[in-house]
């Protein structure tokens, strides 16, 4: 049978006219970089970035107790978030390995919106629908829907221009679009891929090229897939089906991880009780976590799958992400779960038979 064809996105001509370099990414053709990704990276880190971001996903939870559903069924203790701010959660299987996380934002005490990551959207909503109570809907609302993300030190200013002040909103808050001088609506998000202060805009499809044009004539620079993935990296973002996944779609167990082994500080309260909880509560201090890795030393860069190695020569992990650093001069930095380490102990990448690079072992972000 055929592959299918790829998806465009509501900005894809957008893309084209930038003189994008353009690739399949799970399904849809996005850009990879317009210019580099380490000019685009450095540009998100000291200017504003600008991405397309409408291959995600959009769900809408409404219902009397959709706080206490969603809580029940992710890591996050969803009833202490208040309206108008978003928050982060994983969902596990009732073994425990962790499905997909997910941002949300509380919008009343009866409305939730969700973005489940985009290779994810059929799994989650089948997983969701699956585990609905009674009274609670869910809507699919990614098929009309774009979302555009705004991230770094001058994405306030922008969007000030852009949008009026009257619709900034601060880190991980939420709020519909105000009236503005472009007359399109939807909602904004204080949230993020990158680490930056900044936005995702999410806004109905046909609206989604008139907002990109005047981000970037207004000072944004557009930023593809590539230096989207070294961002996240240097801030200790997971990243769905590389990070983890679940066994239901990958046979490697060594990405079977639960939310206490991905050591993310946040969106894991474990006072309430949850799908997969008990298998949270089960590690020991010598259970494998996920590390951040810095090379202390010059060698091929770390790249995924590379596995690593105490000081003894003793296997103790392997890389689940890596790649050099354009904030730090291109020093190579990954990520990885590993067995009876600290943070600022030395260990050895196993770049190759004949080469193993020196790394120092720390909790991330790197910069």
């Amino acid at each position: 049978m055929a592959d299918a064809i790829p998806l465009r996105t509501s900005l894809f001509d957008e893309h084209v006219a930038l003189g994008a370099n353009i690739v399949d990414f799970h399904g849809f053709e996005l850009p990879i970089w317009y210019s580099s990704i380490s000019e685009e990276h450095l540009a998100c880190r000291s200017s504003a970035g600008l991405f397309d971001v409408s291959h995600m996903g959009s769900f809408r939870f409404s219902g009397v107790g959709v706080k206490e559903w969603l809580e029940s069924i992710g890591t996050q203790r969803v009833s202490a978030i208040s309206s108008g701010r978003c928050g982060y959660t994983h969902f596990l299987t009732d073994e425990g390995f962790i499905i997909d996380d997910m941002i949300f934002a509380i919008v009343s005490e009866q409305e939730i919106l969700g973005v489940p990551n985009a290779s994810m959207v059929p799994v989650m909503w089948d997983w969701f629908n699956q585990h609905l109570t009674e009274g609670i809907v869910i809507e699919d609302l990614s098929p009309e829907m774009s979302i555009i993300a705004l991230q770094g030190p001058e994405a306030k200013r922008i969007c000030c221009e852009v949008l009026g002040d009257a619709n900034h909103i601060g880190r991980f808050g939420w709020s519909k679009i105000s009236e503005n001088p472009l007359h399109i609506d939807g909602w904004i998000q204080g949230t993020g891929y990158t680490g930056e202060a900044g936005y995702e805009i999410f806004v109905a499809n046909s609206q989604a090229p008139v907002l990109w044009r005047t981000l970037v004539e207004a000072g944004a620079i557009p930023v593809g897939l590539g230096a989207r993935d070294t961002l996240r990296l240097e801030k200790g973002y997971l990243l769905s089906g590389q990070d983890f996944a679940p066994p239901s779609l990958e046979d490697d167990d060594f990405l079977h991880r639960d939310s206490w082994e991905t050591n993310v500080p946040f969106g894991l309260d474990l006072n309430h009780d949850f799908i997969g909880k008990s298998k949270v509560e089960s590690h020991s201090s010598s259970d494998a976590r996920w590390w951040g890795l810095k090379q202390v030393e010059r060698g091929p860069l770390p790249r995924p799958g590379k596995l690593v190695v105490s000081q003894d020569g003793e296997p103790i992990g392997r890389l689940t992400s890596g790649a050099p650093s354009p904030s730090l001069a291109n020093v190579g930095i990954g990520m990885a779960y590993l067995s009876g380490v600290s943070a600022g102990d030395e260990v050895f990448i196993v770049a190759s038979a004949r080469k193993t690079v020196k790394a120092v072992v720390l909790q991330p972000p790197f910069v």
